[in-house]
This record gives C-alpha cells, structure tokens and sequence, in this order.
C-alpha cells in the first residue's frame, strides 16, 4: 500500500506573509532596483549581455532590434517582448542616458515624445563603445555566472564595470515598498572623485563635493540646487533638486534652448497656449516652435514690449508649467552583500571601489593562471625541441607514444598532448625562437601581476590608471551649470491685470457694477426701477472690493470681475453667500494699509484697516458686532490730514473730537463715539444718523432740507469735545440733518 503524502498545514496569515514577501525580493532584486557593481537592473544586464553574445560590438554592423529582443526573451528574460524592447530603447536615447548604452539606427523616439519610437523590427542597433567599459572583461573570469530560468544556459550576475557607471547615466525604478532615483552625473568629476578616494580612503564628504559639483544632464538645463540641498542629498542618499529651461533675452523675445530632463516641449507649449487663452499672462503675445534637426529646442516666447521684465514672466513660467521640473534622490541599490541599501555619495563610492579591487583580482588572478598554464605548456615544446629527433622516433615507433613521451622527458600529461598536437611546419628552428620569445613574455608578464597581486599600492594604482585612461577617451566637460535661484512665484491675478481707475457702485437693492475711471458720478447712472445709489468706491482694477452688509459681515470680490457700468450690473447674492432678507451698506475699495472709519446707530464705532475686510470665503467673514435694532452706517475713507471725527444724532446733537481717540481695531463692537442714551435708543428716540471726517483744510457742510450750513474748523470749537460725549444741539432749523459733507477745496466727500 502506497503512503499517504505528507500534507502540512500553514496559517493563512503566514502563507501571506511568505508569498508578499518572496514576490517583494522578487522585484527589489530582479526588476526593480541597480546593482552597485555595474549600475544595471537585470533586464538591462540581459540586452547588453545578448548583444554581446550576437557579436554587436561597437565594430559591427547593426542588427535588427528584432533580433536582440528575441534572444533575450528567448534565452534570459521571459517576459513581454514590448518591455524587453523599451528597456532597450531607454539605453539607446541620449535624452534618457546621459552616455547610452546601445547605438540605434532609425526612429529611436525624441524628448518632446520618448515613446514615439519605431517598432523592433523597423529599427537597428549594436552596442556603444562605452558599454564595452562594462562588459570587456567579461570573459576574463571576472565575475560569477548563473544559470538562465531554464537552467540551458549560463548569464553572468553582474558586469565588471570599469567605472562607477550607476552615477553617470542615474537610474529610476520603483520595487515593493521602495524606490530608486538617482540623477546623471558628470564622467570627469565622478573619476576625478574616484581617484581622489583611491589616493585618500579617509576623504570626507566636503572632500568629494570640491569636485563633484552635483547632478549633470545631457541637455545643458541648469540645475537649481543650493549648497545644504546638495549636502542633503549626498549625505543622507535622499533629498531633491530642481531642472530649469535654459533661456536667453533677444530684444523683446524670450529663446528657451534646453529644456529640464524629460520635458516635454509640446507639453510645454500647450502650457504656456492655456495661461494665453485665459489671459493669464497678457504680457506674453505670441508663442512658436522653431526647433529645428540643428537646433532640436528652440522655443521663442514674444513679449507685448521691451519694458515687459522676461526674468518676471519667466519665473512665473517656471511655477507654472514644466519649464521647471522637480526631481527626486533616493540611492537606492542593490549592495555588494545582495541586499538594498540607501548609500550616500562617500559610502557608494567606497563600495565599488572594493568591487572593482575584487573584480580586478580575479581578472588578474584569471590572467595568472592562464599565463602559468602556457609556460607549462611551453617549457615542455621547448624540451622536446631539444631533442626532436628523439621525439619522433618515440611517435613512430611506441604503441603509445604519449606515456613513453611523459617518461622519457618527465613531462605532465598536458604537456604530452601539447606535443602530440604539434603540427610539422612548427618543427622549424623559426618556431623554438617564437616560442622562447613567447616564454619571455609571459614571464615578465607572470612577474608583473605576481607583484600587484602582492602589493595593495599597485593594485590601487592600475585601478587608478585605467580609470584616468577612460577618463582621457570619454571625459567631457559639464553641461549643466549650478544656480541658487530664488523660488519660481506664479503671477498673482492682479498682477496680470491692465491697472485702470476705476469707480465700483453699490446699489440700494444690491447690484453692483464697475465703471471705468473716477470722472463718472454714480448718481447719474441708470438703476432698475425704484433702486437708487447706495454707495460707492474708487480706487484701481487691480485692486479687491469689499461690501459690507446690514449683519456687520464683509464679503469680498475681485474688483476686475464685476459687471460694466454699461448695464445695471449684477445682484450681489450672486456672487456671494449671504444671509436672508440683508441689506448691503458700504462699497469700499483700497490697498490693504488703508483705514476706513466702522460705525453703527447705537453710536459705536473703530477704525480699520482694509486688509481686516478682505475675505476669501463665499459666505464672508463677520466684522463688526452691531448691537440689537441698531444699524450699519456707511464706511468712510481715512486720510492721513484727517483730525477730528464729527458725530451728529436725529435730533441734532453734534460732537465733534480728535480721531485718535477712536482705536483701530481688526474687528469687533468698536468704542462709543457719541453719548446716545440706551433708554432712548431702545426707544427709537435717539440714534447716531451721521458722521463724517474733518481736516484742517477742509469745511464741515451740513444739509437740512433746501437749507445747508458750512462750518470751518475754527466755527466748530462749541462743537469739540472728548469721545462719547452726549455734544451740542446745533442751531434751529439745522437740527434734522439729511446729509454731513466733508468740502475740501472741489473735492466732494460724501457719508
């Protein structure tokens, strides 16, 4: 009887656990994440390696991509041909790789559009002389080799890479529960801080950073990155930096040559056409491509006149669209331990410093051997050419020569089948001095690696010589420049707005309008019906204008968006939350350090700047405390030449003091600023009805009916006394005032 299989049971809770967490491994490992020896994720080890194994050198001819994308799927890397082929692609553009891996014939996409390239099988491609600095040695026993997912075939598991190609072209991936990003770097610096390591393990990281001055990228856009930023970035392994567009002023147009790293200049362009569209930028008239094969960027932007600032308009561009790219660090890579790890600058350099130490001591020790294994071989030609006579006769002659050829010349069994293989052209005297030659060579070859394997000096100055030697053949100077720029500020919308007087007008139903100017006077303009003019206030376009309402509450709208005063204009429930059954008082307009004067019929009252007023919130903000059955007066205007405050009640009371007895206030009930019994206003008997501003200059008209009295300062000193006083009646016939009017010269202001 068969036995029964064993089954073992397991929580869900762990199964979940295992299988997140292999699949996690999986893709930190295998997909996702550099390794820090030779700077490549698995796929990208697995082109290169097939390109190689096709013989796509840099010598070659090109080949279909077709080719290479089969081979790798087919023999390495079991996964969608589309994938396989865009890591290719990625490798082949030097917009993506600052120093590009593949070498491809035909569309192989553009910046404005990486994914536009051709199919696989349009396109051609081989490798690139610099991908020859990772995989040169590779047959040189460098590194260790695994079988592939079908165990058919052997694929290394990492490239000796010549240098620290992980900061040159960057990389980007995103794993299980991490990422990587790591920026191009400049070859010079990274080999010249390279060297400086190897001549100075101790060096610190303000050591490097006197040489590498930050990331590089292929297409000249600066890098906007302070010096702490930096510091961050190369200390920690994290942090983040900005890519600006390279822009220059001729006469009244801005030329964009370089655009940040992976921008898109249709994008751009459709950006930029928006802001236009809705006049968000009116300073900007005209908008063309004129990129060309020679000149692939070249975005010109026409300004409306010389006098427009370009470094204003570009700085909000910058803000606003991706003339301005963010760009994170995170040095995240595989470790030479097999794990991830976050490294900064010091450590990621000194880490592949020791693998480039074994990589090379392995290629040395592999050299060794195969220089030892010859002179074995040759040191037995050269005996048996001693007495070749001998040799043949024991050929001719021995039923088996090769054991009779080991004993006669106490020769190893390699040696033996060396001899055996000799051909009779190699018999000529011409051949023994070859190979003394030879044996010459090899021994002072033998000799030379015998000495760096044993001296760490000379191992790090072979290391440091090939370094300087790459450096001589590839090294290029930086094309990124490092900007400390002050942070890009979008226009704000009054920014953007032609600045014009203009005269905001409050109807008593609550319709607002804007008229053009400050000529215009308001009560000569059409109202619906019975409405009349309630209120009304200068100032600029740019500016906000606040209403307030009959509750206390100030509402606030952009000057710019009301109505034309051509028509009746809007209601102004419309544009705003307000309560039930209100009534809107005031209509103030201003910069935000102008004081208006608050009041209300229970006589209290402050003085507030305009600022206090302004409110983004549709519903507005509750600013002044208006006591039971009392009600809001119109809002006057301060003056810095103002000097006494004049208050006057229904039945003629006129109190007249200085204004700075008033207190400002950001908001609230305010300070009492005529006497009015609490009995009699509860009453209705006695209420604050008017008051108005006086300067020294200007004249106090005060209106009763057909009749009017004006009164200079100097005619009002019966009339002035201390704030919250109950005042003095004003004569007969004066006593029921219709309106108090400030007279400045032809200046009018109205309550």
């Amino acid at each position: 009887m068969k036995e029964q299989e064993q089954i073992t049971s397991i929580s869900l809770k762990q199964y979940a656990e295992e299988s997140y967490l292999n699949y996690a491994m999986y893709v930190i490992l295998d997909r996702a994440l550099p390794n820090i020896g030779d700077g490549l994720k698995p796929v990208q080890r697995r082109i290169l390696y097939a390109m190689s194994e096709l013989g796509l050198d840099a010598g070659s001819k090109y080949k279909k991509s077709a080719r290479t994308v089969g081979d790798v799927i087919g023999k390495f890397h079991p996964h969608g041909d589309g994938a396989a082929y865009e890591a290719m692609v990625l490798m082949a553009q030097n917009f993506s790789f600052k120093y590009p891996f593949v070498d491809g014939q035909g569309n192989w996409g553009s910046q404005d559009d990486p994914k536009s390239f051709a199919a696989m099988r349009y396109t051609e491609s081989k490798l690139t002389k610099f991908a020859n600095l990772l995989i040169s040695e590779l047959k040189s026993g460098t590194v260790d080799w695994q079988p592939n997912f079908d165990g058919s075939l052997l694929e290394p598991v990492i490239f000796p890479a010549k240098l620290p190609s992980i900061l040159l072209n960057g990389t980007s991936g995103i794993a299980v529960g991490m990422a990587t990003d790591i920026p191009s770097h400049n070859i010079n610096e990274i080999i010249d801080a390279t060297v400086h390591l190897i001549d100075n393990p101790k060096s610190q990281l303000v050591d490097l950073l006197k040489i590498i001055n930050g990331p590089d990228f292929s297409n000249n856009s600066p890098i906007i990155a302070s010096k702490d930023e930096l510091n961050e970035i190369y200390s920690t392994g994290k942090g983040g930096f900005k890519a600006q567009a390279q822009w220059a002023q001729d006469k009244n147009q801005i030329v964009i040559n370089a655009l940040p790293y992976q921008a898109s200049g249709s994008k751009i362009l459709e950006q930029i056409a928006d802001q236009m569209l809705k006049k968000k930028i009116p300073m900007v008239v005209d908008l063309t491509d004129e990129g060309d094969h020679k000149e692939p960027v070249r975005l010109v932007i026409t300004l409306k006149s010389n006098r427009v600032n370009a470094e204003d308009v570009m700085n909000h561009l910058f803000a606003s669209t991706d003339l301005q790219k963010n760009y994170r660090v995170n040095m995240n890579l595989i470790s030479l331990k097999g794990g991830p790890k976050v490294f900064s600058l010091v450590d990621l350099l000194k880490e592949w410093l020791v693998f480039r130490k074994e990589t090379v001591i392995r290629k040395l020790e592999h050299r060794l051997d195969q220089v030892n294994d010859r002179l074995h071989i040759l040191e037995g030609l050269l005996i048996v050419y001693l007495d070749l006579d001998k040799v043949i006769k024991i050929i001719r002659e021995s039923d088996e020569p090769k054991k009779d050829i080991i004993t006669a010349f106490k020769l190893s069994d390699i040696q033996a089948n060396a001899i055996l293989e000799i051909r009779l052209r190699q018999l000529a005297k011409l051949e023994q001095i070859k190979l003394e030659q030879e044996r010459d060579t090899l021994v002072a070859e033998q000799t030379d690696i015998e000495k760096i394997l044993s001296s760490k000096a000379r191992l790090k100055t072979l290391i440091k010589n090939e370094l300087i030697e790459i450096k001589d053949e590839f090294g290029e100077e930086r094309k990124s420049p490092i900007r400390e720029a002050t942070e890009a500020k979008v226009f704000s919308e009054e920014e953007t707005l032609v600045t014009e007087p203009i005269t905001v007008v409050l109807s008593a139903a609550g319709w607002i309008r804007s008229a053009k100017g400050h000529e215009i006077d308001p009560s000569s303009l059409s109202y619906r019906g019975e409405d009349v003019l309630q209120d009304y206030g200068r100032g600029k376009s740019n500016q906000v204008s606040v209403f307030l309402d009959s509750n206390g509450k100030a509402y606030s709208l952009a000057s710019h968006s009301l109505p034309s005063a051509r028509g009746m204009g809007d209601p102004i429930t419309g544009r705003v939350s307000a309560d039930s059954g209100v009534k809107f008082i005031s209509s103030l307009i201003g910069n935000d350090e102008d004081k208006f004067m608050i009041m209300n019929t229970a006589g209290y009252g402050y003085i507030s700047e305009f600022k206090n007023m302004v409110s983004n919130k549709k519903s507005g903000k509750a600013f002044m405390k208006i006591p039971h059955e009392a009600d809001l007066l119109k809002a006057i205007k301060v003056r810095d030449d103002h000097l006494y405050i004049a208050a006057v009640s229904n039945i003629g009371r006129l109190l007249i003091f200085k204004i700075d007895e008033l207190p400002i206030l950001g908001k609230g009930k305010g300070n009492k600023i005529i006497n009015i019994p609490t009995a009699k206003f509860i009453a209705k008997e006695e209420l604050m009805t008017h008051a108005q501003l006086v300067s020294e200059a200007s004249s106090l008209r005060i209106e009763s009916g057909k009749r009017f009295l004006t009164l200079k300062l100097k005619d009002l000193e019966n009339y002035i006394s201390t704030r919250a006083k109950r005042g003095n009646m004003l004569p007969q016939g004066y006593r029921k005032v219709d309106k108090m009017i400030e007279e400045v010269e032809l200046e009018v202001k109205e309550d």
